[in-house]
């Protein structure tokens, strides 16, 4: 009797000392990222808005009980490289949710094998309409569309006196939508489209396609490309004597606009999904802050945190996921991505669907701002 009261004992210590190691047992987040190639900078201004957002959680005691492991995979500015690592993290790495893929090719190209392996991603910073659209119901979109920023962007079109507008944008998903979604707008609004300039994403001397904007009588010039691109564009418009109300979209950084830029950046307007520089305008000012506060006591480059702020928005959404299906397994995370119900930084994250009957995205509505860099100082447009 001893004996087997014995064994019964050791059974149930042995139960619960390997319920308590399951409960340690950290919960894997892959997240698939450029951190080299053309736009590396960009891409490692996200990992480390995935980075405060991981610590953060992880000081308040992680997720049911367990502390969040981030495994992040460069997609070296690739589109088959972005493919490729999000099949790695879920066949070599097991993880049962993403957060990626930065710009709208690289997300496009590893939507298909979040389809293969029925793996939910959070989508924080492309803006390609097509992502939501394409009928993948394991994408979840925490950035706005293009459509998304021009609408926001309207009603300060005929307060700038917007009458012809230009484009010059990066021949990409991301850029050819762009024009799309903005051209769509302006037209609306009765503002007549100019020509509409395409560069590679590698390019430096875009004085060939600024040639021809500068033969338009447009009287704006729109941007969408990389902030390395955008800066020398502005240099160049500069030395070409080219002037035009310049507005970027897509989420620049003012900060190293004015830095590298110069005054080549004077009198420059950027929609923003993130105001670090006025946190009061922001739709959570307690949290705008801590966040300002924690990516500078983390010494991160500071003209990151706009990015970065859209990526530790994105890692929330996915924690609060988690804690909500009660296991991490990828499809209950799917299924409580639907109900997130979150109040951040970047505005009140839920998702409605969008897409195909049956395959809907989920596609959430955040915050977007216009600022002016007028000499050298960041002002808010009301």
């Amino acid at each position: 009797m001893k004996a087997t009261s014995k064994l019964l004992s050791s059974v149930i210590a042995s139960f619960f000392i390997a319920g308590s190691a399951l409960a340690q047992e950290p919960i894997k987040l892959g997240v698939n990222l450029p951190l080299t190639g053309v736009v590396a900078a960009s891409g490692n201004f996200v990992a480390n808005g995935v980075k405060v957002a991981v610590e953060e959680i992880n000081a308040k005691g992680g997720v049911l009980g367990r502390p969040i492991k981030l495994i992040i995979e460069d997609n070296k500015s690739n589109p088959t490289e972005a493919a490729n690592v999000a099949e790695k993290l879920i066949v070599r790495d097991k993880v049962a949710v993403m957060q990626g893929a930065w710009g709208s090719t690289y997300t496009l190209a590893a939507m298909p094998k979040l389809m293969e392996y029925k793996v939910p991603m959070v989508v924080d910073i492309a803006s390609s309409t097509k992502v939501t659209t394409n009928g993948n119901p394991y994408v979840f979109r925490v950035a706005p569309t293009n459509l998304m920023e021009a609408q926001s962007f309207a009603p300060h079109i005929g307060k700038l006196g917007i009458k012809k507008a230009d484009f010059l944008v990066v021949n990409n998903d991301w850029g050819i939508n762009a024009v799309d979604a903005f051209g769509s707008v302006l037209r609306e609004k009765g503002v007549e489209v100019g020509q509409v300039q395409m560069m590679d994403a590698t390019a430096q001397d875009m004085s060939s396609q600024l040639a021809v904007i500068k033969a338009s009588d447009a009287d704006a010039l729109f941007l969408t490309c990389s902030v390395e691109q955008a800066m020398l564009i502005m240099k160049q418009l500069q030395a070409l004597g080219i002037k035009r109300k310049v507005i970027t979209s897509g989420g620049a950084i003012p900060d190293q606009l004015i830095a590298q830029a110069g005054t080549a950046a004077n009198g420059t307007y950027h929609i923003m999904l993130f105001a670090p520089w006025f946190p009061d305008a922001t739709p959570d000012p307690e949290a705008a802050r801590r966040f300002v506060a924690s990516w500078k006591a983390h010494g991160y480059d500071p003209y990151g945190m706009p990015e970065g702020a859209r990526a530790y928005v994105g890692t929330l959404v996915i924690a609060q996921a988690i804690e909500r299906a009660g296991v991490v397994e990828p499809e209950a995370i799917r299924k409580a991505l639907w109900q997130t119900d979150l109040h951040t930084l970047t505005g009140h994250i839920t998702f409605f669907k969008e897409g195909p009957k049956g395959k809907e995205s989920g596609q959430s509505h955040p915050t977007s701002y216009l600022v002016k860099i007028d000499d050298g100082k960041i002002e808010l447009v009301q």
